[in-house]
């Protein structure tokens, strides 16, 4: 496996590097790109300007161009970040992010957003390529099929860092010292769209789009203390019978990961985490179990990422961040299955008062504890009662008339009932006993027949 020193390399620099406004060259970083897909159809930021820092025209909001074929009334679910607001976005899968402006007197009343923020990781930017000496000295090819992948798997193929795309057709390879002496150009003079793919930017005329090889690659060994990886083929669609893997070995204790795109064909298409130095199984996703929506945290010194898909398996595939984090903490949730909603929400996520996993069988274990409670006061109690009427006591039961007083015994019976409102009492009572008329007084006798029934019930028990 190929180590990515290129990446590694510029992570080291990352905390050096200005948070806006830095060249497209340092976009690279997770932690600076605000997309994941090559088209920007994922950017939710809030550039309502053509141009950066309020540059270029004023975007429109979206819920007033009604009259278009985009806007707020036109996605109901937010899908693609349609409301009430003027940010640039990509509701139509076009090449990158755009908006409505007001219509100018050649007609034109939408324009594309130069966001220097919505570059995926892995693209180095937009360069000039002005032949003599060209932008980047390796090989070379055209064709009238191209797309990102397809440069990129050959630059790889290769032997070299870099892959760029232009004019649409044209790739070319090359090596970091080509970059050292690049020429940046604004981005949008990269608006070739590639002939093997309507959603995708090929460069432009003397403009190179540059990439590092490793995205899509289908193994790597990565160590920088934080990066980006890409499904194979990436940001084409993955392809049938792929089988990849990855090492992430970031310094720390444990590794944190952050799913920003997750699209499987099927059940049958897998990626699965495992503990690099045991093997052990950490997590599985696939096509219908996908992975949390915001950070996962597994204690794990290095992961082992093993990507499968089947005979049919075709979709846009994964992009997910690293970075290796110095406490051992872990998430939580089952090592197997479905994956479970994270402790802690991504920023900007829709919260929700669900349930914590595990809160229904919690709430369930409450309530046998509860019942089995009551159960065992209830038969304490008949137990009790039994053991009064075994030693012949005189059951004092409530009544609903006035206090009388009458003891009532049978011939023969060594006991007597008696009630009073509004509770009864129970006291043992031997023939005879005086003792039983003191604490009866205020009772009333139960009547001959209620005593009988009583005694045939008691006499059973």
């Amino acid at each position: 496996m190929g180590t990515p020193t290129l990446q590694g390399l510029l992570l080291l620099f990352l905390p050096f590097l200005p948070l806006r406004g830095a060249s497209a060259g340092s976009l690279h970083s997770p932690g600076l790109s605000e997309c994941f897909q090559v088209n920007g159809a994922d950017y939710r930021g809030h550039q309502n300007h053509t141009g950066p820092r309020g540059a270029g025209r004023p975007c429109l909001f979206w819920d007033k161009t009604q009259q278009h074929s985009y806007s707020s009334a036109s996605d109901p679910q937010g899908r693609w970040g349609l409301g009430a607001h003027n940010f640039c976005r990509n509701p139509d899968g076009d090449v990158q992010p755009w908006c409505y402006v007001a219509e100018s007197e050649e007609g034109i009343y939408w324009r594309y957003c130069d966001i220097p923020t919505c570059h995926m990781p892995g693209y180095l930017g937009c360069f000039v390529d002005s032949g003599a000496p060209p932008a980047l000295s390796g090989p070379s090819g055209t064709s009238t099929k191209l797309t990102v992948q397809v440069c990129l798997r050959f630059c790889r193929m290769k032997g070299y860092q870099l892959a760029g795309v232009e004019a649409g057709y044209a790739c070319f390879c090359g090596s970091e010292s080509d970059l050292a002496r690049g020429r940046l150009a604004p981005a949008t003079d990269c608006d070739q769209i590639c002939f093997g793919h309507p959603g995708q930017l090929c460069g432009g005329d003397g403009r190179l789009g540059i990439y590092e090889v490793s995205v899509g690659s289908c193994q790597g060994n990565w160590t920088a203390p934080q990066g980006v990886i890409y499904s194979p083929d990436f940001p084409d669609e993955y392809g049938p019978d792929r089988n990849c893997s990855w090492v992430l070995g970031p310094t720390g204790a444990s590794v944190e990961l952050t799913f920003r795109l997750f699209e499987l064909a099927d059940p049958h298409d897998r990626l699965e985490l495992r503990d690099a130095a045991s093997g052990s199984l950490l997590r599985t996703f696939d096509g219908s179990r996908p992975p949390p929506p915001g950070p996962l945290r597994l204690r794990a010194a290095a992961l082992l990422l093993t990507f499968s898909s089947d005979a049919r398996g075709h979709a846009q595939g994964f992009a997910l961040t690293y970075r290796g984090l110095q406490d051992a903490v872990e998430d939580r949730t089952p090592p197997k299955g479905s994956a479970q909603t994270p402790a802690e929400p991504p920023a900007g996520a829709n919260l929700s008062c669900s349930p914590r996993p595990g809160a229904p069988q919690a709430a369930m274990g409450a309530r046998v504890f509860s019942t089995v409670t009551a159960v065992s006061v209830l038969l304490l109690l008949l137990l009790s009662l039994l053991r009064l009427l075994r030693r012949r006591s005189c059951l004092l039961a409530p009544g609903k008339g006035p206090p009388a007083l009458g003891p009532s015994r049978g011939a023969g019976r060594s006991w007597a009932v008696w009630y009073r409102r509004p509770r009864g009492v129970a006291l043992p009572c031997p023939p005879g006993d005086p003792q039983a008329e003191g604490p009866a007084a205020g009772y009333r006798p139960l009547s001959a027949s209620s005593q009988s029934s009583l005694r045939s019930l008691i006499s059973a028990l």
